[in-house]
């Protein structure tokens, strides 16, 4: 089956975070607060996911503050942190769901997502993923975390699935809002 027969199984968009949404930089200030950005093309990436009737969902091992306000902004219906083994949460959000592995796609960079990785029906890297990550992957993106990757990941689905037409339809149906 080629990535494209992959995609077009697709119903839900798993992802990590630090590495992943973000650039994997913290900023770690004088009280012990941590601070990370996003890549406003991802989150209009995943914006778009949902305008396309996709569900998404993250799980990462780090927990924050700023992910759940990013999260909540965003819509993501699962947000799952401080998760270290990452397998069980994917089979939990499976059948909450009533979803089977190959109809999800996950996003990662590092060895704590590789577990999920090789269960997900699409998988995906960032550009500078480590390369046990890239090996087990299907997709391997252009561009590194936090610059634009999960954005590229869900937009071969789109283009796999033909869905840019109902999300250009959606778009057009909503009021003026910040949508990133």
């Amino acid at each position: 089956m080629n990535n494209k027969e992959r995609a077009q199984r697709i119903k839900m968009i798993l992802m990590d975070v630090d590495g992943t949404l973000t650039d994997g930089l913290l900023f770690v200030l004088p009280d012990g607060q941590e601070i990370k950005s996003y890549h406003v093309r991802d989150g209009m990436g995943i914006f778009m996911a949902h305008l396309a009737g996709f569900k998404t969902g993250i799980i990462t091992g780090k927990t924050s503050e700023s992910l759940k306000i990013r999260a909540e902004k965003l819509k993501i219906i699962e947000l799952y942190q401080g998760i270290i083994h990452k397998k069980k949460v994917f089979f939990e959000i499976l059948d909450k769901h009533s979803l089977q592995a190959e109809e999800t796609a996950y996003i990662g960079d590092d060895l704590g997502d590789l577990p999920v990785i090789k269960l997900a029906g699409f998988s995906g890297a960032v550009a500078d993923a480590h390369m046990e990550i890239k090996k087990h992957s299907h997709f391997i993106c252009r561009n590194p975390g936090g610059k634009g990757a999960v954005r590229e990941f869900i937009e071969f689905i789109f283009d796999s699935q033909n869905k840019w037409q109902i999300i250009e339809r959606n778009l057009n149906q909503l009021k003026s809002k910040d949508l990133s």
